[in-house]
């Protein structure tokens, strides 16, 4: 591996992400109607602590205050989506000129900060109209969602260059529609989520279209989630099968979770064969032309990474995919979503996706979730949150310094937000936010990203500079 003092390029995009359903609250304000989220948040035991996104950290009102937090932090960025519900009410017809104006003052005061807006096209929040009319089992939503990105683009090309078409396509379709554990919470068959997915897909197709056609010279991508392998044993064999573990579909009840249905599609304009073994008859139905419109070239590949899992090649087991993850040691260290804490995974996930794909890499969101409170002393004193970006973002430097491309980083999020499913019980900004009253209180890790923004990286650790996880 390459010299762990070198720091990233000068260019390098350091940023933050959040989603308007997250931070945005005011669902029912300047015409909004409501999106799936808001019915799904009235029904009953959906929500943790039967919260919902009503207030949710009132970007709505409060966004031009939390711009003093973003410019103190010092990010070149700012990844953020449009509400679809808001922009359009209900999905097709008028535009909502007052929803127009809101996103207008966010943009322009962020340009006038010096932070580049990234403009998500479509973060989960479907209008309930839209889903009452099939969702994204009826093909005319992509059309639908083409319309909308048209008034997107008419409106805030002149000063948006990045757009990311789709977030997390596997946990919107799986969750919601799989498990129905996310909205619209519902169960369906296997063939009618990988049609929903396939139409998905035609949706950034249909974005791709149109941006091409109406923002000059966009620079466009997609963030599905990344679900990294890496090996265990720095062999040739363990570095091949962790390549193949990453991009094979598993065949299980998370099947839906995986790394190459949707990017293969989106940068080869197939879905991998193994998919077409594995699904057989339900195969979504694929009509002339659609793999090509997917398939449009796109500038880079967005890569949504928190964890990964570990392969090794000396188990004695030989069914390789579902036996060759390594059983971790009791107690290995999770975060407070349960999720296990893989800085590997931002070396490994990059470099296996820039070797399949080809594209230039942006991590669009990483982070974690902790218990964190207001201290005694009144500092919020998150180490866990430091200890874990270090050693994510060492793993990342080593990657970019091995000559992965790898051009940008969001950490998810700034402030501490609705999360889903989970309403506020986790928290994962740089800024504690005081749920009752709005107060926002930046943690240690806001001042510690601060620093690595500050010294692009030169701060960060190197791997032998760090007592291994245990």
């Amino acid at each position: 591996m390459a010299d762990e003092t070198v720091s990233f390029k000068d260019e390098f995009v350091w940023g933050v992400g959040s989603s308007a359903y997250q931070i945005e609250g005011a669902v029912e304000k300047i015409g909004r109607t409501p999106g799936i989220w808001d019915r799904f948040s009235k029904e009953p035991g959906r929500i943790a602590d039967g919260d919902t996104a009503q207030v949710a950290i009132n970007d709505f009102q409060l966004f031009s205050k939390d711009m003093e937090y973003l410019k103190n932090l010092g990010v070149g960025a700012y990844r953020m989506s449009i509400s679809w519900p808001r922009l359009i009410p209900g999905g097709q017809g008028l535009v909502n000129s007052e929803a127009l104006d809101f996103y207008d003052k966010k943009i322009d005061l962020l340009l006038s900060q010096g932070i580049e807006p990234w403009l998500t096209l479509f973060h989960w929040d479907l209008p309930v109209e839209i889903f009452d009319q099939g969702g994204w089992l009826n093909r005319d939503t992509s059309k639908w969602f083409g319309d909308f990105v048209n008034q997107v683009s008419l409106r805030y090309s002149d000063r948006i260059k990045n757009w990311i078409t789709l977030n997390e396509p596997q946990v919107f379709l799986g969750l919601g529609m799989v498990t129905g554990e996310h909205a619209p919470g519902v169960q369906f068959s296997r063939k009618h989520v990988l049609q929903s997915g396939h139409n998905v897909l035609l949706a950034h197709g249909e974005a791709v279209t149109c941006l091409r056609e109406t923002a000059g010279k966009p620079s466009i991508g997609f963030s599905p989630g990344c679900w990294p392998t890496y090996p265990l044993e720095n062999t040739e064999d363990c570095i091949k099968l962790a390549y193949r573990e990453m991009f094979t579909i598993p065949d299980n009840s998370i099947w839906f979770l995986n790394n190459s249905w949707f990017s293969d599609a989106v940068v080869f304009g197939k879905y991998p064969m193994q998919g077409l073994d594995m699904f057989g008859s339900d195969y979504p139905e694929i009509q002339d032309g659609d793999m090509e419109k997917i398939s449009q070239s796109i500038d880079f590949l967005g890569a949504n990474i928190y964890h990964g899992s570990p392969v090794t090649t000396k188990l004695e087991s030989k069914n390789e995919h579902t036996n060759s993850m390594y059983p971790r040691a009791p107690g290995h260290p999770r975060t407070s979503m349960d999720w296990t804490v893989d800085p590997q995974a931002l070396y490994w996930g990059p470099k296996f996706l820039y070797e399949r794909y080809k594209k230039p890499i942006f991590i669009t969101e990483n982070g974690m979730a902790s218990n964190d409170w207001v201290h005694r002393n009144g500092r919020v004193v998150d180490s866990a949150r430091i200890d874990f970006l270090a050693r994510y973002l060492s793993e990342l430097k080593l990657a970019v310094n091995d000559g992965i491309d790898i051009r940008g980083y969001f950490h998810w999020t700034l402030i501490d937000n609705f999360e889903w499913e989970k309403g506020y019980t986790k928290r994962f900004g740089l800024i504690y936010n005081n749920h009752r009253n709005q107060e926002r209180i930046p943690k240690d890790s806001y001042y510690w990203y601060k620093d690595v923004i500050q010294t692009n990286g030169a701060c960060l650790p190197g791997a032998q500079d760090m007592v291994p996880l245990r």
